[in-house]
């Protein structure tokens, strides 16, 4: 399977993916409070997508050095990674984070505000010798422009191989 693991400004579509990967997109693009402005976390209502929350995670992170953390895992990501990883570092939780493709995503999503999406096998997870992954990574920022949380949702699904 190729792998996909690109950055995206905020208004960018989104290639052929999961419907629950969709569905978080335009939830998070319909609470933007104007116009090129992120939405915080005072816009994001867990209500307004319960069916997702099993596959949603917050990262908040420290700048200097540039390190993240999971803030809330769903069960889905429990499930996927054998633990809670809740308050947990993903470099402690994933230990080739920070030369992984989806690294640089998070660093853009922090930095610059993108966006990013990654579609390919799931290499930090428990069951990865069966299983994909689609990954959306989304800039949060309580004022409007510095991102200080980022919101995400990975799904996961077994390979084509896998199912055959």
């Amino acid at each position: 399977m190729a792998i996909v693991a690109r950055p995206m400004p905020p208004e960018a579509a989104l290639p052929p993916c999961d419907e629950r990967i969709v569905e978080l997109y335009r939830y998070w693009l319909s609470i933007h409070p104007a116009r090129g402005v992120l939405p915080g976390r005072q816009h994001l209502d867990p209500v307004m997508v319960p069916k997702l929350l099993p596959w949603l995670w917050l990262i908040e992170f420290d700048r200097q050095p540039l390190r993240f953390r999971y803030r809330l895992i769903g069960t889905e990501q429990v499930v996927a990674l054998g633990r809670d990883a809740t308050g947990k570092w993903l470099d402690e939780v994933h230990p080739g984070f920070a030369a992984s493709a989806g690294y640089p995503q998070f660093v853009a999503a922090v930095e610059r505000g993108e966006i990013g999406f990654h579609k390919g096998a799931a290499i930090n997870h428990r069951q990865r010798s069966w299983m994909s992954i689609e990954r959306l990574v989304l800039p949060m920022a309580r004022n409007g422009h510095d991102v200080d949380l980022l919101l995400g949702i990975s799904v996961f699904m077994p390979t084509a191989a896998a199912a055959e």
